[in-house]
C-alpha cells in the first residue's frame, strides 16, 4: 500500500521542491484546473508563480505551504494564508488545493485538507475561506469537508483555456 505523508514546508525545503511543484502547477493547469491561469502556461511561469508569490509568503511565517509525498515523490500541496487584516486575526484562506492528475482519486485532496484544518487551528484559526469554480469536483470535496456556501459570482474569471468566464462559489467553515 502507498505511503502518504503530509508535510509543512518551511522556506528552504520548499524551494528545494521547486521543480516538483512547479511541475505539479503546470500539470494541473494542462488539466483544466480553475486556479487562475490559463493556457498557454509554461513551466517557467509555474515555477515563478512559487519563487515569486509563494515562498517569500512561507518564508515570512503568513503563509503555510502543505505537502503530499506519496511514496516520496510529491503528489499535491495546499496552502494556507494567515496574513489577514488586523480586524481578521480569526480568519484564513485556503488556496491552490492542486493533486497531480495521475495521482487523483486516492484521498490525498482530503487528507491535505485535514491536516490544512488542523494547522489552522494550531495558528487561532477558527474560519477558513476559499473560491472555488462554481460546479467543480473540488466544490464536492470541500462540501463533504462541511464548507459552507456563502453566494456564487457570476462571470468571475476566465475558465483554463481563456474562452469563457465561469462563476465561482464562495465558501467558508468555522472550525471548534
Amino acid at each position: 500500500m502507498p505511503q502518504l505523508d503530509i508535510l509543512a514546508l518551511d522556506a528552504e525545503p520548499a524551494a528545494a521542491l521547486l521543480p516538483e511543484l512547479a511541475e505539479l502547477l503546470h500539470a494541473c493547469v494542462h488539466d483544466g484546473a480553475s486556479i487562475h491561469f490559463v493556457l498557454p502556461f509554461s513551466l517557467e511561469r509555474a515555477a515563478a508563480f512559487w519563487r515569486d508569490k509563494t515562498l517569500p509568503g512561507v518564508a515570512g511565517g503568513g503563509r503555510l505551504l502543505l505537502a503530499a509525498l506519496l511514496d516520496g515523490e510529491l503528489a499535491g500541496s495546499v496552502q494556507l494564508d494567515c496574513d489577514t487584516p488586523p480586524n481578521q486575526p480569526h480568519r484564513a484562506e485556503v488556496g491552490k488545493l492542486l493533486v497531480h492528475p495521475r495521482h487523483r482519486r486516492q484521498g490525498i485532496a482530503r487528507a491535505l485538507m485535514l491536516e490544512l484544518e488542523q494547522h489552522a487551528q494550531a495558528r487561532g484559526r477558527s474560519l477558513l475561506t476559499l473560491d472555488t469554480a462554481s460546479g467543480d469536483k473540488a466544490e464536492l470535496l470541500y462540501r463533504s469537508l462541511g464548507y459552507q456556501a456563502a453566494g456564487t459570482i457570476p462571470g468571475f474569471a476566465l475558465d483554463g483555456r481563456g474562452e469563457k468566464l465561469n462563476a465561482t462559489t464562495i465558501l467558508y467553515k468555522m472550525l471548534n
